[in-house]
């Protein structure tokens, strides 16, 4: 695709440079998508079609703080890594 991602265990959690510069994604579920969007919808869209639909979260990087973009890396990282992985690494 020509833009870096962050896997865990081989599996997508993040994008950068989707869909253009100056764009990052975040894989969420929908309901936590709903969150983000409705606490920053400056920094936070859902991605078109059925990805959006299914959580797939753009983040417009210019408009977005630091502290929600951590917060949405972190809960994107633990929604697609082995329960395993995340019962044995602290995140905070």
């Amino acid at each position: 695709m020509g833009h870096p991602d962050f896997r865990v265990a081989g599996r997508i959690f993040a994008t950068l440079g989707y869909p253009r510069s100056g764009w990052g994604m975040v894989k969420l579920t929908p309901e936590q998508q709903e969150l983000f969007v409705r606490a920053q919808p400056a920094a936070f869209v859902p991605v078109k079609g059925a990805w959006g639909r299914a959580g797939g979260t753009s983040v417009r990087l210019r408009a977005a703080r630091k502290g929600p973009v951590r917060e949405a890396l972190l809960i994107a990282w633990r929604n697609r890594a082995p329960k395993r992985l995340v019962g044995q690494v602290k995140l905070s």
